[in-house]
């Protein structure tokens, strides 16, 4: 039986190299996981991989996930939820991200604590989202605060990161917090931009504080 070696590569750089038979089954992985090496992704839901792999029954699809992570092409993060490489090698802001499995941003006291306006420890990952929520992955915990749909999707002062993750900048995660505790205290007031905050309060449509 022919011996074919294949390798796709991810947008982490990483390579998946394996050595496979030339059978029906094996032909369908290769062909699954060339579909997954094409969107440049690394985790996935459970349901969006039924949809990619077009596999309607959920026994099926329960069976092959099992078979993928025993063989480790996939890594299972926790039930319904899967990765590509070791859940160590994943940046945790977008296992965080992910996880939502929504529209969602890195905002508040992530950013600030990171840009040292905030300057005690932050427990959590911050995370805004049409959802709120905590939850723990891989030793690492997560907090989302919901924002309403009107505020949530105007992405003024959000960017985008080189891993593809949307982050807010000082000013946006300024506004953000605000808006939640509009008395919360910044450690180091004068790294502020308070102009720029008030530019976007006014932009997303927050009550402007006057500091």
């Amino acid at each position: 039986m022919l011996l074919v070696k294949f390798r796709f590569k991810f947008d982490t750089l990483d390579m998946l190299c394996y050595t496979v038979h030339m059978s029906t089954g094996y032909r369908s992985t290769i062909q699954r996981f060339a579909k997954l090496a094409q969107m440049g992704e690394v985790l996935f839901h459970a349901g969006d991989l039924a949809n990619l792999w077009k596999i309607e029954n959920k026994n099926t699809l329960h069976t092959t996930l099992k078979r993928y992570s025993k063989k480790k092409l996939l890594f299972r993060i926790y039930k319904g939820f899967y990765s590509l490489k070791p859940i160590n090698e994943i940046d945790p802001w977008l296992l965080g991200i992910k996880a939502l499995h929504q529209f969602a941003y890195i905002s508040t006291e992530t950013v600030l604590a990171k840009e040292g306006i905030i300057q005690q420890n932050i427990a959590s990952v911050t995370m805004i989202s049409a959802q709120s929520r905590k939850f723990n992955i891989n030793k690492t915990s997560y907090q989302s605060r919901k924002l309403s749909d009107k505020y949530l999707f105007n992405t003024a002062g959000i960017k985008i990161n080189c891993n593809g993750i949307r982050v807010a900048t000082t000013e946006r995660s300024v506004a953000d917090l605000l808006y939640f505790n509009p008395n919360y205290y910044f450690d180091a007031q004068e790294l502020i931009d308070w102009k720029k905050v008030q530019n976007i309060q006014k932009e997303i449509g927050y009550k402007i504080n006057n500091k």
